[in-house]
């Protein structure tokens, strides 16, 4: 109950965050939160499970967002391993230098989350106006890290595709990553970049797509 008024308002607490540390920039450091958690679940064998379930601004962006998305499939180049290792460099590079300069001032510091998460909510909007909801997530620095640490430790959870699957292609257009569940009939969903959002789950006709947790380590 909790978790799927959750998914359905959690975007308060990303707007509520931008409100509330317009008022007190210190505030906004709490947002190292959404940086290391990503990572930490990723770590723990949950892959990109944040980005789908527990993320305020990927919340924002499905269901604010979404309504205004015109849900195009993104470009091949926004997907691309050089623009995201890029990303990561830049947003990493300018974080550091920022909280650098500002050691020791946390209202320096706060305005440092702030600032990078306010011009990439634009960018994430800007896109998402453009091709979907989700374009940013295909390149979210923190999404790109986690996907890494998923293909790299491997996932305790995973989307199973049964022998029912008609490929009919419903999951692929339900999918904002722009992964096709079908491809991996019999199957487990192989694409690091899964954020177990589970539309494709709830989209199947067949019931065919189902979210397993393995407890082997």
């Amino acid at each position: 109950m909790l978790k799927d008024m959750y998914k359905k308002y959690g975007y308060l607490i990303f707007l509520f965050f931008l409100v509330l540390s317009l008022f007190d920039m210190r505030f906004a450091v709490i947002a190292i939160i959404c940086m290391v958690a990503p990572v930490i679940l990723a770590i723990s064998g949950r892959g990109r499970y944040w980005c789908g379930n527990y993320c305020p601004r990927g919340n924002f962006y499905e269901n604010v967002l979404a309504r205004f998305s015109p849900k195009k499939k993104v470009p091949k180049f926004l997907k691309s391993t050089g623009f995201r290792a890029f990303m990561v460099f830049l947003i990493i590079f300018n974080f550091t230098m920022g909280v650098y300069k500002n050691w020791g001032n946390l209202y320096g510091i706060g305005f440092v989350f702030y600032k990078i998460i306010v011009i990439t909510s634009i960018v994430g909007i800007v896109l998402g106006l453009f091709y979907n909801q989700r374009t940013w997530c295909n390149f979210c620095p923190m999404g790109t890290l986690s996907a890494l640490v998923a293909k790299i430790k491997g996932r305790k959870i995973n989307l199973e595709v049964d022998s029912s699957c008609v490929s009919c292609g419903l999951c692929a257009k339900a999918c904002p990553m722009g992964i096709s569940p079908k491809e991996y009939k019999e199957g487990k969903v192989q694409d690091s970049d899964c954020i177990f959002c589970q539309k494709c789950v709830y989209k199947c006709p067949k019931d065919s797509i189902k979210l397993e947790l393995s407890m082997k380590k």
